[in-house]
Parts: C-alpha cells; sequence; structure tokens
C-alpha cells in the first residue's frame, strides 16, 4: 500500500491543545461493536466498563515520562534538544535544533554544572553524551528540562501538563512521549472497572519522540520503523495466557501496549516474557496473535499509528470511523478523544 491511501483532511481546530477534565469525560468512539447493529456508536470515556465483560483483562502501558525537552547553547547559538532514545548511562539518541549546525566534538550547555557534547550525527538523529549519568542524569533532568508536548500542540509546556501528559499508571520512568490512550483514565474509572470483574496488567515500552517522526516514502513497505524498549513481565504473560484460556479478552490500552505485546506473541496465540528492542511495524493485512480489542486515540494522517488502527480494525472501517470523527467534531491526538475498536482479521 502507498502512504498517499493513508492520508485524510484534519482540520486544524480539532487538533486538542489541552485535555477534557475530569480525564473521564472525553468522547468515546466505539468501531465495529460485535454488541449491536451499529457499526460506530458514540458514547463517553466513563462508559467503557459497560463494554467490558467480567473476565477481559486490559495491559496497560507503566511507562513514565521524563522531561525530556532541553535548552541549551553552543557558544551564541540556541539549541533545543529532545531526547529520543536512551543508549547508555550518559549517552542519548536526540532530535537536537539546529540539527544542521551541529558536529561531532560541539559542547552544548545547559546549565553551568550541566552539559552534553555531541557524538554523532546519522540523519535527523544527534547522540549526546552527558557530563552526568544514571541517577544523576535524571535527577538533572527534572531540574532543567520540561516536560516533551508533541510538535502538533503548538504551546509552550506549562505546570499543567507536568500531571496532564502523564497517565495514572505511570511507575518507570523512560518515555519521552506519553502512551496518550492512558490519558483518559481516573481512579473513579478504574473502580469501575474493578466493579465490572476487568482486571488490569502492565507491560512496559517506553515510548520513544520516533513515534512522531512522518512516514517519507511513497511505499508503506520501504518505511524504516524506529525501535523503541519494552518489557513483559512472565507475571503478565501468564495472565494474559490464562484470559485467553478461559475464554476472556485482551484489551490492550494504547497501540505502544499493544506493539510490545504482539512482538512477544508466538504463532499459537501465546504471550512469551520479553524485555529489548522492537521496531514492529504493523500494517494492513497483518494477523494479530493476542490483542481483541484496541483502546487508542485518534492518529495523525500517514502516520505508523493510522496505519496500525487500519490493520486492527480494517481499512474501510477506520477510513469511515475517522470521517465520522471529523464530521462530528472530536478532538484528535495526544490530548483528544477516545475510541475502541474491535479486531477484525483479514480474511
Amino acid at each position: 500500500m502507498k502512504t498517499a491511501d493513508f492520508d485524510f483532511d484534519l482540520p486544524p481546530d480539532r487538533i486538542a491543545e489541552h485535555p477534557v477534565r475530569p480525564r473521564d469525560a472525553a468522547r468515546l468512539l466505539e468501531v465495529g461493536s460485535t454488541s449491536c447493529d451499529l457499526p460506530l456508536r458514540d458514547l463517553i470515556v466513563r462508559d467503557l466498563p459497560t463494554l467490558l465483560q467480567p473476565g477481559d483483562l486490559m495491559v496497560v502501558n507503566d511507562t513514565r515520562v521524563i522531561p525530556a525537552r532541553l535548552d541549551g547553547r553552543r557558544g551564541e547559538v540556541a539549541v533545543e534538544i529532545t531526547l529520543h532514545k536512551r543508549l547508555g548511562e550518559r549517552e542519548w539518541a536526540t532530535f537536537s535544533k539546529p540539527g544542521k549546525r551541529l558536529k561531532p566534538g560541539d559542547t552544548i550547555v545547559i546549565a553551568q554544572d550541566f552539559s552534553a557534547e555531541v557524538t554523532a550525527k546519522d540523519g535527523m538523529e544527534v547522540r549526546l553524551r552527558f557530563s552526568a549519568g544514571g541517577a544523576e542524569l535524571m535527577e538533572a533532568l527534572h531540574r532543567h528540562g520540561r516536560m516533551p508536548l508533541p510538535p502538533y500542540i503548538r504551546r509552550k509546556a506549562d505546570e499543567g501538563d507536568n500531571a496532564d501528559y502523564q497517565t495514572v499508571f505511570a511507575a518507570r520512568e523512560g518515555a519521552v512521549a506519553a502512551p496518550t490512550a492512558g490519558l483518559h483514565f481516573t481512579p473513579e474509572l478504574l473502580a469501575a472497572l474493578d466493579a465490572r470483574g476487568v482486571r488490569r496488567v502492565p507491560v512496559t515500552l517506553h515510548v520513544g519522540a520516533g513515534t512522531f517522526l512522518p512516514v517519507k516514502v511513497d511505499d508503506i513497505a520501504d518505511h524504516k520503523m524506529h525501535s523503541e524498549w519494552g518489557e513483559i513481565s512472565p507475571e503478565t504473560a501468564a495472565a494474559v495466557n490464562e484470559t485467553r484460556k478461559a475464554g476472556g479478552r485482551i484489551v490492550s490500552v494504547g497501540t505502544t501496549a499493544l506493539r510490545i505485546l504482539e512482538t512477544a506473541g508466538r504463532e499459537d496465540g501465546t504471550l512469551v516474557p520479553f524485555s529489548g528492542d522492537t521496531d514492529i511495524f504493523i500494517t494492513p493485512g497483518y494477523r494479530f496473535r493476542i490483542v481483541d480489542l484496541l483502546w487508542t486515540n485518534f492518529h495523525l494522517p500517514k502516520s505508523t499509528l493510522f496505519m496500525l488502527v487500519c490493520a486492527f480494525a480494517g481499512y474501510d472501517r477506520m477510513r469511515a470511523a475517522y470521517q465520522h470523527a471529523i464530521d462530528t467534531n472530536y478532538r484528535f491526538f495526544s490530548y483528544g478523544d477516545a475510541s475502541l475498536l474491535h479486531r477484525t482479521d483479514p480474511s
């Protein structure tokens, strides 16, 4: 398929600059419901417990977003750094602006006691070695960094984003972008899901800034997917396998959780523990091994994530669902509304 097959016109006013309050008051579009004759249903997020069944298992991403955007100077030149992927105790792959003016050996001063050296460049990516490492580096990021809001949110991050751009599941630091499907959950919604008999288990996928990179090739088969580090514990793998054996459904909260689950899924539909990098690229024609329902936000045109949801729920169905969302004023992207997708397997 061509990248152009996944394009659509999105009015700029559909892009959410701030989240709805409370989080579970956002709108919800159910796509491909098997419980009624309607292929699309307009609901709200707090309706989710009525759409799931006792014995279903929700899989959430417990990654925590770090303050991954830094301002520094190389001499008189201002430099904006966005961390992308951890490479070592002190080293990170970054997207740094202006990248063309940086070269290996340059020093970027961020604060009097905090700097970074350019060690390599590879296309858009600039690799940096920081003057601090490990826990000391994380402390420096919390002192000098700010939340890395996505590029389609034009405003600068403020104090409110420190909480708004973090899910209630956030536990393990390492992401430089939020697993945004999880932003809709509140303690009240989780309590309602517990009362419904829906269990939940964590996986980790440290989301990288590469999730926002555009697909620049004409044929999607030529796209090189970014890699991200993830982990599935033996306990989570066992819970998924037990749920499937008992006839329950696996509900992935977000495309990040889905990607790590499908990375570790076997052909026979069982899940194995996993720790490492994944660059799985899911496009129409992919046969899903683990996930039955996908809870997710609305994604960018021509993005790998829109390709993924088309693979999950069907290309024509998702084109129709997105057009419906645009026509009825759903809010798009990280701080936008939610959708619940029922899987449609390729024939």
